[in-house]
Parts: C-alpha cells; sequence; structure tokens
C-alpha cells in the first residue's frame, strides 16, 4: 500500500518547499484538491520541485474547464513531473457547477465519459499526429494548428482517475480509466458491495484487469497518544462526516447500513445553515463504520485490517491530531502502514 498526502496551501509561495518536504518526508503521493484555490498551480510548483513523488489532482472539477483547457495544462504537468503527474477529475454535484461554477448541468455521467474520451484523442493528436476529429453530444473538437499543438513528449499516457460513487461513475472508471479517487465518506462494506463489482464491470467491458485500476482514498481517523485523546477527537470527524453525509448524491453509502434516513435529516439541517447541530446525527455506530479509531500505536494494524486488499494509495483526513506531531513518530506511523 502507497501513502500517500495532501498539497493543501494558501499562499502559492509555500507550495514548492512543502512538496520538498513530503517528498524528503517519504511519502509516494501528493494530492491537491479544488477547494477554496485552484488544483492545478500547486501541482506546477510541485513538479518542478521534486524528483520522485507522484503528484496528482485530488480533484479539478471536470466540467467548468473545457477537455482542451485539462488537456493542455496536464500535458505541461506531466512533462514538467517528468511523467509523474495524475489528472483526477470529479463531477462534483449539481448545485455546485450551476450555483458556484455558472456551468449547466446535463448528465453528468456520460458527459464525463465523452471527456475523458476526448482527452485521450487530443493528446493523441499532440503525441501521434494524429488528424482531430471527435464528435460527440457534449464536445467537439476538429481543428487543432501546428501553432497551437505542444510539442510530442517522453510521457504521453496521463493517468485519469475519476471520483467514483455511484454505480454509473465505478463502472465508467473500470472502462476507461487508470483509477478511483474513492471519496472519504465510504465504507468497506459499500466499497465490496457497490464499488467494486461495478469497477468490475468496467473492467470486464474493456477486457481489463484490477490491476489496471488504482483505488486510492483518504482515511477519517480518530486518533491520538491516548483515550482521552480519542474521545476529544471523536467531535470534528462528526462533524466533517455530517457534512458529507447531508449530500444526497452520497445516500447510497448511508442505505449501505440501513441509515438512509440519516441523509435526508441532515440534508434539512444543512438547507436550514444548521452547521453546528449537524454532527449530533453521526451516532458512535457510524463513527465506527465511516473512521478509523485507534492510539497512534494502533493505527497501522488497524488500517492495514481495514484497507488491505482494497485500497492501493492511502491518505490521511487532515483534521486536528489525524497524526503524530513528532516527526519521528509520523515517520514510524507511515513505515508502519507502509509495510
Amino acid at each position: 500500500m502507497l501513502v500517500d498526502t495532501a498539497l493543501m496551501t494558501a499562499d502559492l509561495r509555500n507550495a514548492a518547499q512543502q512538496a520538498r518536504d513530503a517528498e524528503r518526508f517519504g511519502y509516494d503521493g501528493l494530492w491537491t484538491a479544488e477547494a477554496g484555490h485552484d488544483p492545478y498551480l500547486p501541482c506546477a510548483l510541485a513538479a518542478t520541485a521534486t524528483e520522485r513523488i507522484t503528484i496528482g489532482t485530488n480533484i479539478t472539477v471536470a466540467f467548468p474547464r473545457s477537455p482542451l483547457v485539462h488537456a493542455q495544462v496536464a500535458w505541461d504537468l506531466q512533462a514538467a513531473s517528468r511523467g509523474r503527474f495524475v489528472l483526477g477529475l470529479g463531477t462534483q454535484v449539481k448545485g455546485h457547477n450551476e450555483r458556484r461554477y455558472s456551468t449547466p448541468w446535463t448528465a453528468p455521467g456520460p458527459r464525463l465519459r465523452e471527456m475523458i474520451r476526448l482527452l485521450r484523442h487530443i493528446w493523441d493528436v499532440w503525441q501521434n499526429g494524429t488528424k482531430p476529429g471527435f464528435e460527440g453530444t457534449y464536445y467537439r473538437f476538429s481543428l487543432m494548428t501546428p501553432f497551437f499543438a505542444p510539442a510530442p513528449h517522453d510521457w504521453p499516457h496521463v493517468p485519469i482517475y475519476i471520483a467514483a460513487v455511484n454505480p454509473y461513475m465505478c463502472r465508467l472508471a473500470g472502462e476507461l480509466c487508470d483509477g478511483i479517487h474513492v471519496h472519504p465518506f465510504h465504507s468497506i462494506k459499500y466499497l465490496r458491495e457497490t464499488l467494486l463489482p461495478n469497477m468490475e464491470a468496467g473492467l470486464a467491458k474493456a477486457k481489463r484487469t484490477r490491476k489496471d485500476v488504482t483505488l486510492a482514498t483518504t482515511a477519517f481517523m480518530i486518533t491520538g497518544e491516548t483515550r482521552d485523546d480519542l474521545e476529544r477527537a471523536k467531535g470534528p470527524v462528526r462533524t466533517q462526516l455530517a457534512f458529507y453525509a447531508s449530500t444526497r448524491t452520497y445516500i447510497g453509502v448511508l442505505e449501505a447500513h440501513g441509515w438512509g434516513e440519516t441523509c435526508h435529516r441532515l440534508n434539512e439541517k444543512a438547507a436550514k445553515g444548521d452547521w453546528g447541530g449537524m454532527g449530533s446525527l453521526i451516532t458512535d455506530e457510524m463513527l465506527d463504520v465511516f473512521a478509523v479509531q485507534g492510539t497512534y500505536d494502533e493505527l497501522p494494524g488497524l488500517l492495514r485490517k481495514k484497507y488491505t486488499g482494497v485500497i492501493d494509495r492511502l491518505g490521511f483526513y487532515a483534521l486536528p491530531g489525524a497524526l503524530p506531531a513528532d516527526e519521528s513518530a509520523r515517520r514510524a506511523l507511515i513505515d508502519a502502514i507502509r509495510r
């Protein structure tokens, strides 16, 4: 299991040093997110500041940008990193597309499928001189002149991961993608009963195998040095789980455990702006399912037990106390998980 971390900084002047620190520390991957800031810009700084670590987006919101924009940025980042970049795409939900990004919302699954196919076509045009010719329902691409075409390079295959929760997206990932960004709000039951079977169906359709798709996620952890630390750590995790569980798109994760009604109740509180009261609806039983609970010493065994055989790349959800403050203790934890 590879161990990843996040590159989350509000100041781009810090991005390169944070990337170097993550590589020096021994992390295998470094992910940015579209959460208040552009996800591509830190990747550019990280790509030129490091030599080994995988760099990628988790995620870039797909539809507010055209396929050509994604293709250009990803192509340049792949060249700058010498083949270490991963393009992670996600659809986001209808409300955010329409009300935050001013982007029309149309059939997200088929539209993302078409975008992925077009990205591959654009890169083929640039690398191999293929004649541009893509006519889809949502996108078209028929013009590429030499002045606007970037040069071929030595790393033409840009891995594409997608955020996949519902069955359609899981099948799409199995059929066309290199990986899945598994949402932090997940359970092993949901992964085994919904995500993996649908991903396998997509793999079968494309005559691919499980080795062709990497599953990456971040784990919610309730941890600390003592049991009292664990009790204090529950509050922030409840709050963040409640935020995700209030989104109706993710109701299937709750329904897998018979908790679908909680999604509706949380959604009602969110609509009223009752963010502070939402965490109370996340029970101790839910914490046991959606988070890993144990002291720092216990964590490696607990994480391996939960994720071995399911997840290929594991990161840690960045909440206070999620990792030991002492650097040597953090390094020992990461090494123990990787082993």
